[in-house]
């Protein structure tokens, strides 16, 4: 759904990008409370996973495909302040290195893609999380469930962005009714995408899913007529007790391989946004990307002729690079959390002294 240059008029672009800064300011202030010794060296990773994901296209109707958001995933692995951010640093990538998704539209690509899908996520997840069972199934189902709302909630806000600054003159019902129809099926794909991810990490290590945390009540004790909380066991878990090293290493390996290898075999078919805006006629403006010339415009690498080299190598750059910058904004965010921390103890200290 990367909406390209041209589809939306400069002042409402520029609003959205307005919006889109809020929303990431606000969110690297929440992300430091979520980016604690279990979250912070995952950030990253989610990031480069949702990348190599979402070059994933999987059809969903004749002609039509669709991909990966990743929003939900997101919120529900890390946290939803720290999974706009996940997503923003995917899409900031795609758009300068890959001409995917308008430069001046980077705005609207980040309200649309990023903070709608996240918001409408973690409130139908943490709804659900009230009324289902507290297990790991009733995780994977509301992750699931938050996951196929997310799409066709974005769809929706980017058609109201389009009513209000749409380049072309297509009447809004016809365009809301065209981007639901489509992606109300890439939904389902999202949600199966993001339940089997967040199940398998759950499998191996639910204390690292932040939407997971909680899952078991404390044992209650009857003592004197009142209930307390029993004295835990002095083993640990075993899922707390180890190293995230070998989960954040297996997926970096599979994000690699989806990129670089699986990625060939994507459908080729034009994503939900693009079948929509060449049948309804609102590409008629649309613009060339500013990074056409990049050497890794389209996702291939200049120079090299094996199509499938080509788009494999662009794969592992763009994994690469995304986890690069995404580690590092979450690392930076980390130590200010830590400084911050730090800055309050010694406030408390000084104010008792």
């Amino acid at each position: 759904m990367h909406v390209p240059d041209g589809f939306i008029n400069a002042p409402v672009s520029a609003a959205a990008g307005v919006v889109a800064a809020g929303a990431v300011a606000v969110s690297l202030r929440g992300a430091r409370k979520e980016l604690d010794e279990r979250a912070a060296p995952l950030a990253g990773l989610v990031a480069a996973f949702i990348f190599a994901v979402q070059m994933l296209n999987f059809p969903v109707a004749a002609g039509t495909s669709g991909h990966l958001l990743g929003g939900a995933l997101a919120a529900v692995l890390v946290g939803p302040w720290t999974g706009v951010l996940c997503v923003a640093v995917v899409l900031l990538m795609q758009g300068v290195l890959f001409a995917d998704g308008g430069l001046t539209a980077l705005g609207v690509n980040i309200t649309v893609m990023g903070v709608t899908t996240v918001v409408v996520a973690w409130a139908v997840f943490r709804g659900l999380r009230l009324v289902l069972p507290r297990t790991r199934g009733g995780v994977t189902a509301a992750t699931f469930v938050a996951a196929a709302v997310s799409v066709p909630a974005s769809a929706t806000v980017f058609t109201l962005v389009y009513a209000v600054g749409g380049t072309t003159d297509v009447p809004v019902g016809k365009v809301l009714t065209a981007m639901l129809g489509v992606h109300v099926l890439i939904g389902v794909g999202e949600a199966v995408i993001t339940a089997l991810t967040v199940g398998a990490v759950l499998a191996v290590r639910p204390d690292l899913v932040h939407g997971a945390r909680g899952l078991t009540a404390p044992l209650k004790l009857r003592v004197g007529g009142e209930l307390v909380d029993a004295v835990p066991a002095a083993a640990p878990e075993p899922a707390r007790a180890g190293s995230p090293k070998k989960l954040w290493a297996g997926g970096l390996l599979t994000a690699l391989v989806l990129a670089g290898v699986v990625s060939f075999y994507a459908s080729a078919s034009p994503d939900g946004l693009e079948k929509v805006a060449a049948d309804q006629g609102i590409d008629a403006k649309a613009e060339e990307h500013a990074a056409a010339d990049s050497p890794l415009a389209d996702y291939g690498v200049r120079g090299i002729g094996s199509a499938r080299l080509s788009g494999g190598l662009a794969g592992v750059i763009g994994v690469t690079a995304t986890l690069a910058v995404g580690t590092g904004a979450f690392w930076i965010t980390r130590r200010r959390r830590a400084a911050g921390s730090g800055a309050d103890a010694g406030a408390d200290s000084g104010a008792r002294v």
